[in-house]
């Protein structure tokens, strides 16, 4: 990639989202800068969005609930007159890499969920003001919201045409959530996803499309009271002081990127990334008042945003690098120590924001398309919330009793109480309750294993990693490992490892990333959509896509 893209956002130059705060209500205007995109050669018309876009909402979203922890009920609107949004640009699209395009609905359903479950984790409501034309993924942008209002005018509509006009899905959730959240009727959603000029007012409203549908003229005021009633019906505890996010510790070098807790180092030649984690050299704050008074200093909060930013990095920046590796240093009791303090205080309106996001960070190592694999050398800290990456991992190698001229302390796994529920993954199941879904009594045989340091062959006994080797063993078996995984089809891994990682129920989160993104993936690359021919390349034009009739 001859860009690099960085997720990480000056909060006073956004260019294409601005925020009014009103006590416990926000008003969240997207006003997208048409020459602002991402890229050259396109512009942002109808406030349409790219990446730029949406990392910069990103941001908002993640800031809202640091910063103005006050806010109960956020009215997510267009600051443009006749539009509310045209969705995902069809240039940007048109011109972008497969991968590209991949990655970017896959951040985009990141932020659509994210914001989408803020209400249940941090007692923040999003309601979205739909005036104007709202199609594609500007209604994807609304679906996420958990209470939509349309004006009833000749101008205003809600639609889902990537089918009829494109030859694509909806690549953020838009079929899944008509269906699973919004419950339309089967029938109706076909004939919805199959026009392209969508619906209006009160058909909307019957269908189950939207929530309200109002006068233009009574719109305004119908909304500022929806937002106020709802924001007086809340049961989030008011909180008057927030804390800053400030800029990340980071240095990017040709074959590095290093944090203050995260350091990573790539291997081009071998095909991989080495993250290694460091635990915090201090100890744990004595309370909440202290850990609040660290603001984004604190190890917890610090660690979280930190390796988001890494893993978004590694994402879309090197493509070429299929196989990332977790590591750990550091002392395994003070992570626990750090950890403690959130799950001990979670009715601090802080501790539940830390902890929160960790949820979110985990997941985000769940959904990503490289092949993952944890190596416990001595002297890790996998304990905690750390040692979730044991079993976020596709495999994990775990150094067995004393290694020739290596004084670090013996490697050990330490479980708490929040490996058993505290970081569900998008199936709803805790990572553990996952891995033993074949047999759910072992996860009560872990959970009285809680606080004690597990050495190689009991952490192997009981499940926790895939091998343990000793030290004449050790080196042969993990550069076999590298050597082989390196050798396989990318294309194949990606699929392998998207199927296995989610047993257990589908939700309609797993629905998004597994059904969704597979179709669309493959989607993406068919001729219909992006052959010169195809509706993606001509929309806009005048001329109608050529398709391959054929069924496949």
């Amino acid at each position: 990639m001859t860009q690099r893209i960085d997720f990480q956002v000056d909060p006073t130059a956004m260019k294409h989202w601005r925020v009014e705060y009103d006590g416990p209500v926000a008003n969240l205007y997207m006003d997208v800068d048409e020459d602002g995109g991402l890229f050259d050669g396109y512009q942002l018309k109808l406030n349409s969005y790219d990446l730029g876009v949406d990392i910069e909402l990103s941001d908002v979203v993640q800031r809202m609930r640091f910063e103005h922890p006050e806010v109960k009920v956020v009215v997510l609107q267009s600051a443009k007159d006749k539009v509310f949004c045209a969705g995902a640009n069809i240039r940007m699209l048109g011109g972008a890499a497969h991968a590209h395009k991949v990655n970017f609905c896959k951040f985009t359903n990141e932020t659509r969920n994210t914001y989408e479950a803020a209400l249940e984790d941090s007692g923040q409501n999003y309601i979205c003001a739909v005036r104007g034309a709202c199609a594609g993924g500007g209604y994807e942008l609304a679906l996420a919201c958990n209470h939509i209002m349309l004006t009833d005018d000749s101008a205003s509509s809600v639609a889902l045409p990537e089918v009829p006009l494109l030859a694509v899905l909806p690549g953020t959730g838009g079929l899944t959530r008509v269906t699973d959240k919004r419950k339309v009727r089967r029938d109706l959603a076909d004939v919805f996803c199959s026009v392209e000029e969508g619906v209006k007012g009160k058909r909307a409203l019957q269908w189950g499309l939207v929530d309200e549908v109002i006068a233009n003229s009574k719109f305004d005021d119908a909304v500022a009271a929806r937002a106020r009633a709802m924001a007086d019906a809340s049961d989030k505890p008011d909180v008057t002081q927030g804390i800053s996010l400030t800029p990340l510790d980071r240095e990017f070098a040709e074959d590095a990127v290093s944090y203050s807790t995260v350091a990573v180092t790539l291997d081009r030649k071998g095909r991989r990334a080495v993250v290694t984690i460091t635990g915090p050299d201090g100890d744990a704050p004595a309370d909440m008042d202290a850990f609040t008074a660290q603001g984004a200093e604190a190890w917890m909060l610090r660690c979280a945003r930190e390796l988001d930013d890494a893993i978004l990095h590694l994402r879309t920046n090197e493509g070429e690098l299929g196989l990332i590796e977790f590591q750990t240093q550091g002392e395994p009791a003070k992570v626990i120590a750090h950890e403690a303090l959130l799950l001990a205080n979670k009715d601090h309106w802080l501790a539940n924001e830390v902890l929160g996001l960790w949820k979110r960070v985990l997941k985000r190592v769940d959904m990503t398309s490289r092949s993952l694999v944890a190596i416990v050398e001595h002297g890790s800290c996998f304990a905690g919330v750390l040692a979730e990456l044991l079993w976020a991992v596709d495999r994990s190698y775990m150094m067995l009793e004393d290694f020739e001229d290596d004084a670090r302390p013996m490697a050990t796994v330490t479980m708490t109480d929040s490996n058993f529920g505290s970081f569900p993954m998008g199936n709803g199941l805790s990572r553990l309750q996952t891995r033993f879904l074949g047999a759910p009594e072992q996860v009560d045989v872990l959970r009285a294993r809680i606080g004690n340091a597990l050495e190689a062959d009991e952490a192997e006994a009981l499940g926790l990693v895939t091998y343990a080797y000793d030290d004449i063993d050790w080196e042969d078996e993990v550069r076999l490992f590298m050597e082989e995984r390196a050798s396989f089809s990318p294309d194949a891994m990606t699929g392998m490892e998207a199927n296995l990682r989610f047993a257990g129920p589908e939700t309609m989160e797993t629905r998004i990333f597994g059904r969704l993104t597979a179709w669309q993936n493959w989607i993406f690359q068919r001729p219909n959509a992006v052959g010169p021919e195809g509706a993606l390349q001509r929309y806009g034009t005048g001329v109608r896509g050529v398709y391959d009739m054929e069924r496949v």
